[in-house]
């Protein structure tokens, strides 16, 4: 036998066999990519065992927190395959073995995709989402699906009606955000390498900002939205939210691509790399032009946040980077106005009639019958049942971000302002308030800039951590870009994530 599998195999076998026998367990922590594809080379551990070991992780530590709706049963055997292709083959495959935390509204075949809601408790996908099909084949592990604020309705907390509320683990008091919040408590608290969250005005960034994490709400239309429940289409993205930048440029960069289900990704057709990890730079900063827009960093700023900003630009400066303060925007106030429009109904009762495809959750009222434990979730049905327009005083009809006047001319403004003054990104804080409390989240829903600006131009914004406040708070600092300037902004956040390095661990206690 082992003069078939030649001796790479051989030797590979054997330090599989020696590692599998050794007491000490392996140091998930804080665990890389590019460590763990290191670590398989080098024979030092499996994904096999890795898988176990995150696994172990996750009932060790989840039930204080709340962050993992479900452990893939079938993950340890996936592990098991891709270490035998790697034995055969030498070769790993770009995330070969990786333990991913995917959230719980994109479809994952032969494992539940609720939202959160009762009403779709029992349902399990025949085939994975588009980006899940990617990530697949590129050798991700699906090691758990993660819990979100019920139908993605929350920003500012994580409860569902079937998982219930998820904690922030820097500090179990407070929210994680929403409505990404289970997967990034998660990823925070090391139960998966690297994790996936949607992101319709908030639900990426915020719970990254609240979790010390990188997180990116990329270009609109970069990325294949089909298979996921929406929130409103015209705004959702899907994306990466990791502890490193170089995590998640690699989990982005396998998503891209031009998707015949999704329209909206055409406009991507020639706008994209095969390789984003070329623009992870130290020195990316060095004469960067970089735009402070006031206008929302100084918007009924927490003291604390203040502080950590006006540091977070005494760095960028430190770096190499050309500080343009204040950056405006002309018009700005009066342009982020009636941006928002109301069309869960008629996406939801698209995917459920694609997807789902029974006839007793076909509607809007069918969810309203089945019902929900949390108030917050049942108060948005009932609201989103009956609004079909333009929040706000403006009646004109509501489009994509290609096509509505409204989100054209926003864009537009934003990047005339920066192409005069050749800036290559603006900044802020992501929130400009520390979390709210999970007891008084309505009342402390504070600060949340997410909402204003990217979500209607469709412009990719990434955060980073720039630090802690008092209670071992994370907050993270925000780059706006312009379209498709993904290759810009890894550029500028690895450099600053590379020269502050702020993320930090939570220090978790075991409840069992």
């Amino acid at each position: 036998m082992y003069r078939k599998l030649g001796l790479y195999s051989f030797l590979m076998i054997f330090l599989i066999g020696c590692n599998s026998h050794k007491a000490t367990p392996i140091n998930i922590s804080e665990l890389t990519i590019t460590q763990i594809h290191d670590a398989f080379k080098n024979g030092n551990y499996t994904s096999e065992s890795l898988v176990k070991e995150y696994i172990k992780r996750i009932k060790e530590y989840d039930s204080g927190i709340n962050s993992v709706s479900i452990i893939n049963p079938n993950a340890i055997t996936i592990a098991k395959k891709l270490d035998e292709e790697f034995l055969n083959t030498n070769t790993l495959r770009p995330l070969h073995g990786i333990p991913i935390i995917i959230k719980d509204n994109i479809n994952t075949k032969n494992l539940p995709t609720t939202g959160g809601a009762l009403a779709l408790k029992d349902f399990i996908p025949q085939e994975n989402a588009f980006v899940i099909d990617k990530l697949v084949d590129a050798g991700a592990i699906i090691i758990a699906k993660s819990n979100m604020a019920e139908w993605a309705f929350s920003a500012m907390h994580t409860e569902s009606s079937t998982k219930g509320t998820t904690r922030n683990p820097y500090n179990l008091d407070y929210v994680p955000a929403g409505s990404s919040g289970g997967t990034a408590a998660a990823v925070a608290s090391n139960f998966g390498t690297i994790g996936l969250g949607t992101d319709t005005g908030n639900s990426i960034r915020g719970p990254s900002s609240h979790n010390s994490l990188v997180g990116f709400r990329t270009t609109l239309g970069l990325i294949s939205r089909e298979g996921i429940i929406p929130l409103f289409l015209r705004n959702d993205v899907v994306g990466p939210m990791g502890r490193t930048v170089e995590d998640a440029t690699r989990l982005l960069e396998v998503m891209t691509g031009v998707d015949p289900k999704d329209e909206i990704t055409s406009y991507s057709e020639g706008k994209t790399f095969k390789n984003y990890t070329q623009f992870l730079d130290k020195n990316g900063l060095k004469g960067a032009r970089i735009g402070v827009l006031r206008e929302l960093s100084e918007d009924k700023v927490d003291l604390e946040i203040k502080t950590l900003f006006e540091k977070a630009i005494v760095d960028l400066d430190s770096l190499g980077s050309i500080i343009v303060d204040p950056f405006v925007v002309p018009n700005f106030a009066e342009l982020r106005k009636n941006q928002w429009c109301s069309e869960f109904k008629k996406d939801v009762e698209a995917y459920l009639a694609t997807y789902v495809k029974n006839d007793t959750i076909k509607t809007i009222e069918d969810i309203i019958r089945i019902g929900s434990t949390s108030e917050y979730a049942r108060n948005n049905l009932l609201s989103a049942s009956k609004k079909f327009t333009r929040w706000g005083d403006a009646k004109e009809k509501c489009f994509d971000a290609y096509k509505d006047p409204r989100r054209i001319a926003f864009r537009e403004a934003i990047e005339k302002a920066m192409d005069s003054l050749k800036l290559d990104a603006i900044i802020y804080p992501t929130w400009n308030n520390k979390p709210a409390r999970i007891d008084f989240f309505e009342k402390e829903y504070l600060g949340d800039n997410n909402q204003i600006i990217a979500p209607h131009t469709g412009q990719p914004a990434f955060t980073v951590p720039m630090g802690f406040t008092k209670g071992n708070l994370p907050a993270g600092i925000q780059f706006l870009g312009r379209m498709y300037a993904e290759p810009t902004l890894i550029k500028l956040v690895y450099s600053y994530e590379q020269g502050t390095l702020h993320r930090k661990e939570p220090k978790l206690k075991a409840t069992k």
